[in-house]
């Protein structure tokens, strides 16, 4: 990491991601989509949490999240985030997203060939939420589906 002069940097921070929160329009519809998709979770409190590795993925009302957030919940277009799903294959890459737009996805870009060599396509959920379905073969995908990133060396 490149230090910045006169930025302030916190060490206490454990650098990870614990939860993902979509804020979806239907839940119950958001929940049969991701249940379409093979997932399997639970509901708790107006809320779906699903666990997806070491993390996990929260389904709640999208005004209930902006709330909570105190931000304004009619914000609309491209959020300037996805979330990315690695597979272990260019082939799973097409089946996921199949399953995908089986379940109700809408497919944004078709799974092509990437400037890094891999493959890799995506979808938007029933709410926009877009989900990039990617295989990368300079990542680790250990048997448990962790990413391990390769060693980039320094620039």
């Amino acid at each position: 990491m490149t230090h910045v002069p006169g930025a302030l940097y916190v060490d206490a921070v454990e650098q990870r991601i614990s939860l993902v929160t979509f804020g979806v329009r239907d839940l119950a519809r958001s929940v049969r989509f991701y249940e379409a998709m093979g997932w399997h979770g639970q509901q708790a409190d107006g809320t779906a949490f699903f666990q997806t590795g070491g993390i996990a993925v929260v389904l709640w009302g999208r005004e209930e999240l902006a709330t909570d957030a105190g931000v304004d919940a009619d914000g609309s277009g491209f959020s300037g985030m996805a979330i990315a799903h690695n597979v272990r294959s260019p082939g799973e890459v097409d089946e996921v997203i199949a399953a995908a737009e089986r379940a109700g996805a809408v497919v944004t870009r078709a799974a092509a060939t990437t400037f890094y060599g891999g493959y890799a396509g995506y979808f938007a959920d029933p709410d926009g939420h877009l989900w990039e379905i990617a295989h990368n073969p300079g990542f680790t995908l250990t048997d448990d589906g962790t990413l391990i990133l390769p060693d980039f060396g320094t620039a």
